[in-house]
């Protein structure tokens, strides 16, 4: 499928949102991270690797527990530079790295994490699909891939919105109107994993949690 979101507008729009971030998004996404958090953790259990990717200023990190082991990849440096900022600040020994990635190609080895966690990510890349075989790949049999996104509506006023304001959200750096059905079709296509859940979370039901398994 082609891109309609470029790797390198990305990185430009998440520069310009590293200093404003968490003070734009922090409180209005909360719930949704936590929600991610809990997934996560109860997917690895005490001692699992958790790879964050998109994992932006830090602002996930200390929620984590300690007995986890988390690695955090970004394509945008700034946002990332904020987050060695936090983990210093927080003493948070049990941050393994924080790199910068691009999410569809990631410089890690197969089956190398229990849980990969993507929240409000996967509206963000420029090939959905290509991210989620990276995603797919980078966990062990039996894994899992935990997203937290805005879903797009199907139809009614909020369908017309999402479309309508989908012009000046890609320069922003995402996709309003991403359907599910294209994460239930790469699911199909890839043939390794299964969905196990998805529901509606706060703020307004608008986002979803997401998981799949590696099978």
């Amino acid at each position: 499928m082609a891109a309609d979101i470029d790797k390198a507008g990305v990185a430009k729009a998440y520069a310009r949102w590293a200093p404003i971030y968490d003070f734009v998004f922090g409180k209005v996404f909360a719930p949704g991270r936590g929600i991610a958090i809990v997934a996560a953790e109860l997917a690895c259990g005490a001692g699992g690797r958790i790879l964050e990717v998109g994992v932006g200023t830090g602002i996930s990190l200390p929620d984590y527990a300690r007995t986890n082991t988390i690695v955090g990849v970004d394509l945008s440096e700034p946002m990332l530079r904020r987050a060695h900022e936090r983990v210093a600040a927080h003493g948070l020994d049990n941050v393994e790295a924080l790199s910068v990635m691009d999410a569809m190609n990631m410089a890690l080895p197969d089956g190398s994490f229990d849980v990969v966690v993507a929240q409000f990510v996967i509206t963000a890349v420029p090939n959905p699909e290509a991210t989620l075989d990276e995603f797919a790949r980078v966990i062990k049999p039996g894994g899992e891939i935990v997203l937290v996104n805005h879903i797009g509506a199907e139809s009614g006023p909020r369908w017309l919105f999402e479309y309508c304001f989908a012009p000046l959200a890609r320069r922003l750096g995402w996709r309003p109107e991403f359907p599910f059905k294209r994460l239930s079709d790469w699911a199909t296509r890839h043939g390794g994993v299964e969905l196990v859940e998805r529901r509606a979370i706060q703020p307004l039901g608008h986002f979803s949690l997401i998981r799949f398994k590696r099978v």
